[in-house]
């Protein structure tokens, strides 16, 4: 497995992940239609042309949901049992179709588990950042580790 274990994420530990992703039409159209949200900003260009924008703006939870994902490789395949919530979470700039996103994860704070002993809790702070250097999307997530040993 790419992924870390508890004991092998330290604090301070930062990762730059790869690949980075070129967001497509078809992403952010079926993503909107597959959690109903009727928001035409997302899906109806002559309507997106007349906001302040000019043109449609990806979904946001399709951009966390990028962000988060990428970092998976480096981060958490195959070694988390599961995320247990985003304690904050911004979309400082918009995320337009055509435009790639690059990740960069910092572990910020972990800690055993207080009542299992196979497993330990990590904060992950997610950095989400388009071709034009603007940050799209700022989490901070945390995720219940396995213990390498347990």
């Amino acid at each position: 497995m790419s992924g870390k274990y508890f004991e092998e994420l330290e604090v301070g530990m930062e990762f730059k992940h790869l690949p980075h992703r070129t967001i497509t039409e078809t992403d952010n159209f079926l993503f909107t239609a597959l959690t109903h949200n009727p928001q035409p900003l997302h899906l109806d260009a002559e309507f997106a042309k007349s906001t302040q924008h000019g043109q449609i703006i990806v979904n946001s939870l399709f951009t966390l949901g990028l962000v988060i994902g990428l970092s998976v490789g480096d981060t958490t395949l195959g070694t988390t049992i599961g995320n247990l919530g985003m304690e904050k979470t911004e979309f400082p700039n918009p995320v337009f179709i055509g435009d790639t996103v690059r990740v960069a994860t910092k572990i910020t704070e972990k800690r055993e588990s207080k009542s299992k002993p196979d497993r330990g809790i990590v904060w992950f702070e997610h950095v989400g950042i388009n071709q034009r250097d603007e940050i799209i999307c700022e989490c901070l997530r945390k995720g219940m580790m396995l213990k390498k040993n347990a």
